[in-house]
């Protein structure tokens, strides 16, 4: 009878022990846990030679998913899981900042960067973008790769600069709109339209387009790349992250790649 007690005695202390076990483990899984950055497509590169330098900094891990900063910008409205957002253009961090989803003290202006003119590889000549220059002539019967203006930072900032160089109306109805940058870079460089409006660091990234020419600063608002930790966050190492950004040690992953950081 006294084993018996105290087989039970040690059955209840072990099964115990395996309950604290694992209340401990989310603390440990937390601590673990993966930095998740929603980041425009346009960042890839850029970003994700940042993310290898930071996790051989700092033994963490940053996990980017890139898309259109609007379509992310949806995303994180609908409480998708992320710590980090870096949007293309002010618009759609005003969105959610709009809405408190993301920590207001946390925002910077991170990068800067241009739009150019791009046309596959083979066929580029150079193209004098100035006032009322003819690009419904160059574009022909094709069509003109773009992000979707009314959405994509990059497409909106095209639509802004033809518009303010007197061009719009004349190609408005040969404007092919993609998703995202990189969807108009692509149609470029796979040869189904003669040229696209896309951020100079996606041209550069790019081999088998060409810039051919390169849309004056004051034709456009700015291009500016803001970055914030989100309100919903609880990632302990996010604002380690965002310093690691802002610092001169990932400052030369995004001047590679032709963009201009913002101090």
């Amino acid at each position: 009878m006294q084993n018996r007690r105290q087989w039970m005695k040690l059955t209840t202390a072990a099964i115990a022990a395996l309950w604290l076990g694992a209340a401990a483990l989310p603390a440990s899984a937390e601590a673990a846990e993966k930095l998740t950055v929603f980041a425009a497509a346009s960042l890839k590169d850029a970003l994700d030679a940042a993310n290898a330098a930071w996790a051989k900094e700092s033994g963490k891990e940053a996990v980017a998913s890139y898309a259109a900063s609007g379509a992310l910008a949806k995303q994180i409205e609908n409480a998708a899981p992320a710590d980090i957002f870096i949007s293309a253009d002010l618009d759609w961090m005003d969105y959610v900042a709009k809405k408190n989803l993301i920590k207001a003290d946390s925002r910077t202006k991170l990068l800067g960067n241009r739009i150019v003119l791009v046309a596959e590889k083979d066929k580029a000549n150079p193209v004098e973008i100035k006032q009322g220059f003819d690009l419904a002539g160059l574009l022909g019967d094709g069509k003109l790769a773009m992000g979707e203006p009314k959405s994509v930072p990059a497409g909106k900032y095209a639509m802004a600069a033809l518009e303010k160089l007197g061009v719009w109306t004349s190609v408005e109805t040969k404007v092919a709109g993609a998703e995202s940058v990189r969807a108009a870079l692509a149609l470029v460089s796979r040869g189904e339209a003669p040229y696209g409006i896309v951020y100079q660091t996606d041209a550069t990234a790019d081999k088998g387009v060409a810039i051919v020419g390169t849309f004056p600063a004051d034709s456009h608002p700015p291009i500016i790349y803001p970055v914030a930790i989100l309100a919903e966050s609880r990632n302990p190492d996010a604002a380690a992250y965002l310093d690691f950004l802002k610092s001169d040690k990932a400052a030369g992953f995004f001047t590679a790649q032709g963009f201009t950081v913002l101090k």
